[in-house]
């Protein structure tokens, strides 16, 4: 039972605290709030722009993210990118369209085939890579980039949660990729750019647990798909894997995470010396003579 409320629990914490519903909000908006207030994720004169898929956690960070901004007079916009995946991306950005209406929000939608010339299916159908994830994290940075910079945005606040976090740790130590975990952290990118809008995590330390509580008490209009070319990626694996450790040994993903972070900063300036070079196809940040997207749009 909630202590403070006397009421049925619906969470309870890994300090063993049961929260009811009411004060399970609370808690998840007092954490990502703290989030924004530590890492300086706010700042006056910014324009947030929210990279929104449609699903619960950028939803969840479009929706608390434009709670606090009301309040400051900052201008909030949100940003969907269409892979052009058939049978799946129509149904989220229809419910991305809903939540934005819903909030007065304007929604920017930038696609594949408009911008790259071929939609996801497409690229697949023809190259046929090992992980489709790849090629389409790539192009999916890389659109929302532009689009965060050609709407103004001095900030791009994405809906990464602890369990991605954790799962991205452990993808670059197995694969050996040090100066990629540089990368990340509440606020992203261990290098500057003049065309690099930064990225903001408010949702850093939620569980992707309880932003599926969290989204599910708030009823927002999220039907929890889950991307069809998604299965048996890496990020998969790792995710069933520490998901398992998780289950036997609670706290596992946190302590992943908060580990990370007390050597972040050393990580930071040991690459920090590094130089990010400009795209000598399309003028976007690289760190070779092409970007990654310019690199596989060269091999199509």
């Amino acid at each position: 039972m909630c202590k403070t409320c006397l009421t049925a629990p619906v969470y309870v914490t890994l300090n063993h605290e049961s929260l009811c519903k009411n004060c399970f909000i609370k808690y998840v908006e007092k954490k990502i709030l703290k989030t924004i207030r530590t890492y300086h994720m706010l700042e006056k004169d910014d324009t947030i722009a929210v990279g929104l898929s449609g699903g619960k956690d950028s939803t969840t960070c479009l929706y608390l993210l434009n709670k606090i901004l009301q309040k400051q007079g900052t201008p909030l916009i949100a940003i969907a990118i269409d892979e052009g995946i058939h049978g799946y991306r129509e149904k989220t950005l229809a419910e991305a369209h809903q939540f934005c209406n819903e909030l007065g929000i304007k929604l920017h939608i930038t696609s594949y085939k408009d911008e790259l010339g071929f939609t996801l299916d497409e690229y697949l159908k023809q190259k046929k890579p090992k992980t489709p994830c790849a090629p389409c994290g790539v192009f999916r940075r890389y659109l929302l980039n532009k689009a965060a910079r050609r709407l103004k945005a001095t900030k791009l606040a994405t809906g990464h949660n602890l369990d991605d976090e954790a799962q991205s740790i452990i993808m670059n130590q197995f694969k050996g990729n040090i100066s990629f975990s540089a990368k990340l952290g509440p606020v992203t990118g261990a290098l500057s750019h003049e065309h690099f809008i930064k990225r903001i995590k408010p949702l850093y330390f939620i569980t992707e647990k309880e932003t599926t509580i969290y989204s599910k008490l708030k009823q927002f209009p999220v039907s929890y798909y889950v991307c069809p070319n998604s299965f048996d990626s890496f990020r998969i694996t790792v995710g069933n894997m520490l998901n398992k450790m998780e289950q036997q040994y609670p706290g596992t993903k946190q302590g992943i995470v908060q580990s990370f972070l007390d050597i972040l900063p050393k990580l930071k300036e040991r690459y920090q010396g590094k130089q990010i070079g400009t795209c000598t196809s399309c003028g976007e940040p690289a760190a070779k003579s092409l970007c990654r997207a310019c690199e596989l749009l060269e091999k199509k």
